[in-house]
Order: structure tokens, then sequence, then C-alpha cells
């Protein structure tokens, strides 16, 4: 009978995006919270703006989400000799996916999550609100499907899929 390998240490997931102000903050956050023992999430950009958009931090703290390690920082850090190995290296904003990452010790599964950025909507405060709370919930939806996965259970070239499509899963409105 095959034995089933069990994992000494959580799965370690990056966020990337350009800003790491907002939606990349956002999947650090969810996945913590939702995915607490099984996942480690963090968030890095590419060109980080160094502060937290105020509207996803007001967000978080809205919803009850520990917002006191979050900050906005490189890429760079986890790039360097003792950051920690990723096993999964997710996108959300096209900008990321569309720039030359570091690579990644490890190998990582990688794919792109993309969502509207809410950053760059303008309108009134109710209309910003409104769009960093639709980008949370696309974050959420796609990341509670995340956990959800039988990861230890799923070969490499699978998983790789499967992340990959959760990305392409369509934004609902909701009401």
């Amino acid at each position: 009978m095959p034995r089933t390998q069990i994992r000494e240490r959580p799965y370690n997931v990056l966020f990337l995006c350009t800003g790491n102000s907002a939606r990349s903050i956002f999947g650090e956050a969810i996945l913590n919270k939702i995915g607490a023992g099984k996942f480690i999430a963090y968030s890095a950009g590419s060109h980080p703006r160094g502060e937290i958009n105020r509207y996803a931090l007001n967000l978080l703290q809205r919803l009850d989400f520990p917002v006191s390690g979050l900050r906005s920082k490189s890429w760079d850090e986890f790039a360097q000799p003792g950051a920690p190995t990723m096993d999964f290296v997710l996108t959300v904003c096209d900008d990321a996916a569309n720039e030359v990452c570091p690579a990644w010790p490890g190998q990582p599964i990688t794919a792109h999550w993309g969502i509207s950025d809410p950053a760059a909507v303008q309108g009134s405060a109710a209309e910003i609100t409104a769009a960093f709370r639709a980008a949370f919930r696309s974050l959420q939806r796609r990341i509670d499907i995340f956990v959800n996965l039988p990861v230890a259970k799923l070969d490499r070239l699978v998983l790789q899929k499967r992340t990959q499509e959760i990305g392409r899963i369509a934004d609902e409105k909701v009401p």
C-alpha cells in the first residue's frame, strides 16, 4: 500500500502586483486568515508604493482581518538568500504578470489571477470603496477555491493547471 507523504511545513504563497498596496495585500491577508495552518501568504510588488492603500486597509479592518504585519515591499526581498522558498507565486495584476520576475528558488507553481485595479478607479468615495470591495470579493472567491484544492494529492502538472484555471474564473456580479 503506498504511503502518503506528510508535509512538514505549510505551503508558501507569494501574491505579486506592481504597487503592492491593495490587490496583493488582499491576497496575503485573505489567504493567511482562511488558509491558516495549510498556507503562509506573502505579498510584494515590482515597484512597491511603500504604503498600503487607505481604502484597502480600511476594508480589511472593517472585515476583521489582521493588518499589523502587512506592508508594501519589493519582490526582491523574496529572491534573496534566506527568504522563504515559495511553493506558489500568483500575479494579481496584468502589469506584474507581464514583467520579468526574479528567479524564484525552488521552481514554484505560477499563475496569473488578474484582478481589476481598484486604486485606478476615480469617482466618489462610495464608488472607490465599491471597487475595492469587488476586488476583495474576487480574490476571496478564488482563494476559497484554492485552499480547498487537495494540494498534497495532486501531481505538479495537475496542480499547475488547476491553479491557472482559478485565475480564469469569471467574476460574478454580486448584488
